[in-house]
């Protein structure tokens, strides 16, 4: 069975591949210095950031404090939810085992200079998800309680408003939520696994990985049952509690290793330009590396977060385009510049233990690092349990925000109940299946292939309808910086009956 797996899996990290390396596959473009190492998509997807971000003034510095003050007054409504909620749903997708795992892995294959163009690409990155949300709130409907949206449909109004266009962009984000949860049930399970060990110095039996694999079933089988209600307060409350610890824990570790903290910056700065050997030694694979990672984890661009921006009761579209850019920046400059900071100040591959932890798997590399900043011993094992907890927790309250956006994908096909029922199960078997391949000693990169083949084909898809759309955009900012009234149909010049609605309650 393992054999097999593998060999499907093969089969979409070829095509995975052939996307993401065009066309530094072909020998003429990667004799181009440093561009040559560039794929079309990293370029793309920046360049769409820098483009956005030049036409809007620099929205994302401009008005990021108004941005904070939106979240902080957010109040909860009758009509799909808050902009808090909707902003912590979001951000339970963004902050995965990409921010430890990714990030890990970046630093790993590029060097300390991979994080400064991490850095780099989601400030840009904060422009395209301002485009991306306020489009998502420009175009979203009503059904009963509840708002829908995001990219199902912006695309089918954008493209003319056909209802099959609506059906198979619905359709094709299943299809990414499928293709990307066994990995999220795998890491998931893996870090429960890990708590145990760690507290007990034992490597727990197959008996107590299959109790896990059952206490997750029923947790995930209640989640997914109650709806988006439901999920929502699930990442309500795990969201800020587990970003807070991590960060918290993190900056624990950086006091005790308080004069490393000036190299750290020395070395990210400096070796964005010219990457120690160790690493490869050419700028071309830092850039990548850092660009791919922060793109990959804040997922700027991807249209995968537009469905939390939709849903959200925002009291203009920008308004919740500025919430949506400042997920950005959490996700990225300080969420995975903490684990940067453990992997750099560690400063591993400048020991005799650099060939061993070179050949260590991510999350290996990681806990070792995090070792080599406590010292070992009772400490480390504290930290390495506390971590391990959070590793889990992103992993799940990830996969809860893919069992989100599946659902309210569903919605936009049919209100069946049948057939939001089979989707639900649909998406539950996909899970159980990721956790029962850890189990059996499944390689987990081998789903990781899945999930970024899902990741480029949702890239190529959705930023041609953000330029379609930007013009639509354009004109909302513009109706939000003169201030001169409320968002409608009338002043915006199309017809948008969600929020004519909301004028009128309004008066």
């Amino acid at each position: 069975m393992n054999e097999l797996i593998g060999d499907i899996c093969s089969i979409f990290q070829q095509l995975s591949d052939l996307i993401w390396d065009f066309p530094t596959n072909l020998d003429w473009y990667r004799a181009i210095p440093v561009i040559g190492e560039l794929p079309f998509v990293i370029i793309f997807l920046v360049g769409t950031g820098i483009y956005f971000s030049l036409t809007l003034g620099f929205v994302q510095i401009k008005y990021f404090l108004r941005g904070i003050k939106n979240l902080i007054n957010s109040k909860s409504s009758k009509h799909g939810i808050s902009p808090l909620a909707s902003f912590l749903l979001s951000t339970a997708m963004r902050v995965g085992p990409g921010n430890i795992l990714g990030v890990t892995g970046a630093v790993s294959t590029g060097g300390p200079g991979a994080l400064f163009w991490m850095w780099i690409s989601a400030f840009f990155g904060m422009a395209t998800a301002f485009v991306e949300a306020t489009l998502s709130q420009i175009y979203k409907d009503r059904q009963g309680d509840d708002y829908v949206g995001g990219l199902p449909c912006y695309g089918r109004k954008l493209l003319g408003g056909a209802t099959f266009v609506g059906v198979a962009l619905s359709l094709l984000y299943i299809v990414y939520a499928v293709l990307c949860l066994p990995a999220q049930g795998f890491n998931t399970l893996s870090a429960m696994v890990a708590v145990v060990q760690h507290a007990t110095g034992n490597v727990p039996s197959t008996e107590i990985s299959w109790i896990f694999f059952l206490l997750l079933t029923c947790l995930i089988t209640f989640s997914i049952f109650g709806g988006l209600k439901r999920i929502v307060k699930i990442t309500d409350v795990l969201v800020p509690t587990m970003a807070i610890i991590y960060v918290g824990i993190v900056l624990v570790m950086i006091l005790m290793n308080l004069e490393r903290l000036p190299w750290f910056f020395y070395a990210v700065v400096t070796e964005a330009f010219r990457p120690d050997s160790i690493f490869g030694g050419t700028l071309g694979i830092a850039l990548s590396q850092g660009i791919k990672r922060g793109l990959m984890s804040n997922e700027a661009g991807q249209g995968t977060l537009s469905m939390p921006a939709a849903v959200a009761d925002a009291n203009h579209p920008c308004e919740q385009g500025l919430i949506q850019s400042i997920g950005v920046f959490l996700d990225t400059m300080i969420i995975c510049t903490m684990t940067g900071f453990v992997v750099v100040m560690s400063r591993l591959w400048l020991t005799d233990e650099a060939v061993a932890w070179m050949e260590m798997g991510r999350l290996q590399k990681f806990l070792a690092s995090c070792g080599a900043l406590t010292d070992g011993g009772t400490s480390y094992e504290i930290v390495a349990i506390i971590l391990s907890i959070c590793f889990g927790t992103f992993a799940f309250t990830s996969l809860l925000g893919f069992l989100s956006f599946a659902e309210i994908s569903v919605k936009e096909i049919s209100q069946s109940k049948v057939f939001i029922m089979a989707v639900r199960f649909l998406n539950l078997l996909v899970l159980t299946f990721g956790m029962a391949t850890n189990i059996a000693g499944f390689d987990l990169s081998a789903l990781w292939n899945l999930s970024d083949l899902a990741n480029i084909i949702m890239v190529c898809v959705n930023l041609p309808l953000l330029y379609l759309g930007f013009g639509k955009v354009k004109k909302a900012y513009k109706n939000f910086t003169d201030g001169k009234g409320n968002f409608n149909s009338e002043t915006f010049g199309e017809q948008l009956p969600v929020w004519d609605e909301k004028c009128q309650q309004k008066v």
